[in-house]
């Protein structure tokens, strides 16, 4: 799979195992740019729908993925940015289905649900894991900050509106942040919003990786035990994660092919090059570290390895 361009993976994910990761959008295309997104801000915000590439294109790198050896245990759709923005998103679920029998995610930020038609397509899916990081216009703006035609309010409601039509596995996720949602008023308002909505599982996430600002900060273990006590939901820093993975057979091109994706870590770096039984981890490092499309951030006392912003960027509004 050294020339996937949609398909990659396994990757760990602390709730989903290992999982294959479908990308059927281009990199930091979403609808929004949170301020803790781990991939930086996004570089086209858009809310248009497009077909950025053939649905046969992505099937073809997800049969030859599915074909080689090793364990999978899910197929996730997530895309580095908003996934649903594919135009192609419904008739993916369709022939993935119809392809495998492993349970197929969608990890989304919840902004589409408005719309019906992105309803009726994300219903084909086995788990569908959309964030809810607001509870107001006000709360929406300042973290999330999405594109101007999006509005909390029916963002809110098209995530009630899933909640109770969709018969798969609902699993939502809130991302907590030292001094901006992580009071006991924010944490009210969340217990308020998810007494109307109907779910499986509640995650509780904190920044693990450098943010896209960098005044975003995780909060403490004593804060998120408290939440996830409040809210009754489940820290994913409590879930165990299995370690990455590459059919590559340089170590460099390996750790490439999975920060193009992924960022990870210098511990994560290790472990996947001792499981290779690198001889010179500390070389592959250093390497890493002067390769130019990469870029290196030091964040709560650890390096992380992420792929270095586009020339183009822009910010967000």
């Amino acid at each position: 799979m050294d020339n996937a361009q949609h398909v990659y993976g396994p990757v760990p994910s602390r709730r989903l195992g290992l999982s294959l990761g479908i990308s059927p959008i281009p990199k930091k295309t979403c609808n929004y740019s949170c301020i803790y997104c781990q991939l930086g801000r996004t570089d086209r915000l858009t809310n248009t729908r497009e077909l950025f590439q053939p649905v046969s294109d992505i099937l073809g790198e997800f049969e030859e993925a599915i074909a080689g050896p090793g364990r999978i245990d899910a197929v996730t759709i997530v895309g580095e940015g908003e996934p649903t923005l594919y135009a192609g998103f419904g008739e993916l679920i369709v022939e993935l289905n119809a392809r495998t029998d492993l349970p197929v995610a969608v990890i989304t930020n919840g902004a589409l649900l408005c719309d019906p038609q992105v309803r009726d397509e994300l219903a084909g899916a086995d788990i569908v894991l959309p964030s809810m990081d607001a509870w107001d216009e006000a709360s929406f703006r300042r973290i999330n900050r999405p594109h101007r035609s999006l509005r909390w309010s029916e963002v809110h409601e098209g995530l009630r509106t899933f909640s109770r039509e969709y018969t798969g596995e609902l699993w939502l996720e809130i991302m907590l942040m030292r001094g901006v949602n992580d009071d006991d008023a924010a944490l009210r308002r969340y217990s308020d919003l998810l007494e109307d909505l109907r779910y499986e599982r509640l995650y509780l996430n904190t920044p693990v990786r450098p943010p896209a600002e960098s005044e975003v900060e995780a909060v403490d273990h004593e804060t998120m035990a408290r939440a996830a006590t409040v809210l009754g939901g489940t820290s994913i820093d409590l879930l165990a994660s299995v370690g990455f993975r590459s059919q590559i057979a340089d170590d460099h091109d390996a750790l490439l092919s999975i920060i193009r994706r992924h960022p990870m870590n210098s511990f994560e770096i290790e472990s996947f090059l001792a499981g290779r039984g690198t001889s010179d981890p500390a070389a592959a490092l250093e390497r890493l570290a002067r390769e130019p499309e990469v870029m290196v951030l030091h964040y709560r006392g650890i390096d992380t390895y992420r792929l270095r912003p586009h020339p183009g960027h822009r910010t967000a509004p």
